[in-house]
């Protein structure tokens, strides 16, 4: 009697644990589900650019542009993923590097002028394209792009404020479609192979 009275604490302990695992595994996959259905939408971007007016549906068919959100006065993530992107260009083939356009969308329209976009973008190539939106048309594109983006006052530096945002890439193709989102990374690999999945030899 007094060894059952013993095991019984431990059998509802192995239960409720049971139940516990039971629970977290669905509350994993529920979480799960509901990142899934959170995905970016994309769709169409059209704005000013350093290039002129510029809007994805000028691509070929078989162009891909890769798409992030930065800012000029960004002091590492932005002008690193710049970086990034110049790097896996340069790792593609002269006919894969065709068919490549490397944008960046500022989410400080506030400050970045197409004028300095265009010297911004001069240091990573000729190639590289800034598009500066209004308020408007940059909150319509990052909400369907997933992109978050908040301003930070910096009363003490002379830069006054600074943005916090999201630093994934996209690659995007005319329709607006995201062929696949990469995450940031001080180093190309994860880029170079996306593109090299969706540009084929």
């Amino acid at each position: 009697m007094a060894a059952s009275i013993k095991c019984k604490p431990l059998w509802l302990g192995l239960a409720l644990l049971g139940v516990l695992v039971v629970a977290a595994t669905l509350g994993l996959y529920q979480l799960g589900v509901g990142q899934e259905s959170d995905e970016p939408q994309g769709g169409p971007i059209a704005m000013p650019s350093t290039q002129g007016d510029f809007s994805l549906t000028q691509l070929g068919d078989n162009e891909i542009a890769i798409i992030s959100f930065g800012y000029t006065y960004c002091p590492d993530v932005c002008p690193m993923n710049q970086a990034v992107k110049r790097q896996a260009l340069a790792q593609l083939s002269d006919a894969q590097r065709e068919r490549v356009v490397p944008v960046m969308i500022t989410v400080d329209p506030e400050r970045d002028t197409l004028d300095r976009m265009s010297e911004y973008m001069q240091f990573f190539g000729s190639e590289f394209i800034g598009l500066a939106g209004s308020q408007e048309q940059l909150t319509d594109v990052a909400e369907r792009y997933g992109v978050i983006w908040r301003r930070v006052e910096a009363p003490e530096s002379a830069m006054a404020y600074t943005i916090d945002h999201s630093a994934s890439l996209f690659l995007v193709n005319r329709e607006g479609e995201i062929l696949q989102r990469v995450l940031y990374s001080p180093t190309p690999h994860g880029l170079v192979s996306a593109l090299e999945s969706e540009l084929g030899s």
